[in-house]
């Protein structure tokens, strides 16, 4: 029996897909096309991106980013994220599942209309130092922090909040690697230590800062305009992000992890329950992976079936 209310159901489908009733239309023609794509069921990125975990791993993705200024500065001069912060979501959704389960033409085909829409995205920063610098949305060191960061994210929280990942961390990463060539990335990480190494030469290298901008993202980021119905769930969700970015990356975004009720409950058992909660509104198997799994039962392609994430 779902216990949560239907129009609150309706919420969160409409929050997370688009629609409260339907799966986006994208989603459902991923079973056009003639290969099986660059990734197949059973393989870690069908793992990780099948799983709820994701709703955690956006927002962390997000703080984590706000951290380089140059990305930020584009986000801040060109997004539209604080009028329609759900549109950019969908956006960044689509681009997710689409190279994830669609055919190696469009996947590589909606990576290219992404880069089409970065050429825009240009302007200037301060950087950590203080120094006037130029950004391009497609400047090859920017793509691989937005790289970093989301590859960093959808790993940490797939490992603390959802189900084993079919080959390991590394085959994540060394899957997910294929999507940062897509997008530009010259020589993206291809082990979970190189992520980790990757990641700290901004650090070392005193390229993150901290700065109004960034407050100003993570306010919103706390506190986006979802409804009255959706925030306090949401404020689990965020906790579970706060609580998988690991020192000093935290502290840089003067984030602590907070104490959830009076009875002080481990974020994680409290954000796994969440998920639970959210995945019982969904549809039982993402749309999404089902489309593919059309796709490649056409072309007769074997492949194991959908178990539950």
């Amino acid at each position: 029996m779902n216990l949560v209310p239907a129009a609150l159901r309706d919420r969160i489908r409409l929050t997370l897909s688009g629609s409260s009733n339907e799966p986006p239309e994208w989603s459902v023609r991923l079973d056009e096309g003639d290969d099986g794509g660059f990734f197949a069921p059973g393989s870690a990125t069908w793992g990780v991106h099948g799983g709820m975990s994701t709703i955690v791993a956006g927002i962390r993705a997000l703080l984590i980013q706000a951290l380089h200024p140059g990305a930020m500065a584009g986000v801040h001069d060109h997004s539209r994220y604080k009028e329609d912060p759900l549109g950019r979501l969908a956006g960044t959704i689509r681009w997710i599942f689409t190279v994830s389960y669609g055919d190696t033409r469009t996947a590589i085909g909606t990576s290219n209309w992404v880069l089409k829409m970065h050429e825009r995205v240009v302007g200037s920063y301060v950087d950590a130092r203080g120094v006037s610098r130029p950004y391009a949305a497609n400047d090859p060191e920017l793509l691989r922090w937005v790289h970093l960061a989301f590859t960093d994210s959808f790993l940490a929280t797939a490992k603390l909040y959802g189900k084993p990942i079919p080959g390991g961390p590394d085959a994540y990463v060394r899957e997910w690697a294929k999507a940062g060539e897509l997008m530009g990335v010259r020589n993206p990480p291809r082990s979970e230590a190189e992520l980790s190494a990757q990641l700290r030469q901004y650090l070392d290298a005193g390229e993150l800062v901290y700065n109004d901008r960034v407050a100003e993202a993570v306010s919103f980021i706390r506190r986006p305009p979802l409804g009255r119905s959706l925030m306090p769930g949401y404020a689990l969700l965020f906790a579970g992000a706060v609580a998988s970015i690991p020192e000093p990356y935290r502290g840089m975004l003067r984030l602590r992890v907070p104490s959830l009720g009076p009875i002080r409950m481990p974020v994680a058992a409290v954000t796994r329950l969440t998920l639970r909660v959210i995945a019982g509104t969904l549809e039982k198997d993402p749309p999404s992976e089902l489309a593919a799994r059309r796709r490649l039962a056409r072309l007769g392609i074997d492949a194991p079936a959908i178990t539950r994430r």
